[in-house]
């Protein structure tokens, strides 16, 4: 195969690393991936969060950089299609349900490339940037849509027709008020309501409450914080 032997024969022969470059290319992968591990950590939100995850970030490009380092010293086209073979074996068992975690775990890969082919000032640079980008994305919520505080559930006495009894309590409290769901009790005139609330200030929530429990025909009053609320 001549096209094999023209790969090969194109190969620079690379120059055994120091080891004061390989432990330093060890120690920026690191430090890189504790950069990486703890931006995750300040900006994940959500049920799906992982230690073994975040310590994933930290090792894999650690990780990485040796393998990068193995096959630039070693410049053989054998080592390098048995470390393929090597880590295709290796399979992460959990499947990721966060797509940021696949953003974060592909950093973590590039991360280790750059480090390994001793690119270090992109290594840092890239590192750097797409943590910065992740912290403005999270402090900034970009991509909500933060439109209530609370929802709001509760038994009012005659249904929907005698709204205009929580009117005031709402108009004192509440920026935006939205009827999610009614449900009319069977026989009692009476009806489960549901309501979205933006308040005007998410803090004095224990006082609407206070408010509302005293209302007249207003009963079963429960509130939840958007907050605690799972993201879908």
């Amino acid at each position: 195969m001549v096209w094999m032997h023209e790969i090969i024969d194109s190969l620079d022969a690379a120059a055994p690393a120091s080891l004061h470059t390989v432990g330093m290319a060890l120690l920026l992968a690191f430090v890189l991936g504790n950069v990486i591990a703890w931006t995750y950590m300040a900006t994940h939100s959500g049920l799906s969060y992982s230690r073994s995850f975040v310590q994933s970030l930290v090792l894999l490009p650690i990780i990485l950089t040796i393998a990068m380092m193995v096959l630039t010293m070693a410049n053989s086209l054998v080592i390098a299609f048995g470390l393929m073979g090597a880590v295709a074996i290796v399979r992460f068992r959990n499947v990721l349900k966060d797509t940021r975690d696949t953003a974060f775990l592909l950093l973590a890969l590039v991360i280790g490339l750059a480090v390994g082919t001793t690119s270090f000032e992109l290594a840092v640079a890239g590192a750097l940037a797409v943590s910065g980008v992740m912290l403005l994305l999270h402090f900034t919520a970009f991509g909500s849509r933060h439109r209530f505080d609370m929802i709001l559930t509760l038994r009012l006495a005659g249904g929907p027709r005698c709204l205009g009894s929580l009117r005031p309590v709402f108009d004192r409290h509440c920026r935006r008020t939205v009827l999610a769901s009614e449900r009319a009790r069977d026989g009692s005139g009476d009806a489960d309501l549901s309501f979205r609330l933006l308040l005007r200030d998410p803090g004095r929530s224990a006082e609407l409450l206070t408010d509302l429990t005293t209302t007249d025909g207003v009963s079963n009053v429960s509130m939840i914080r958007r907050d605690d609320e799972s993201e879908v």
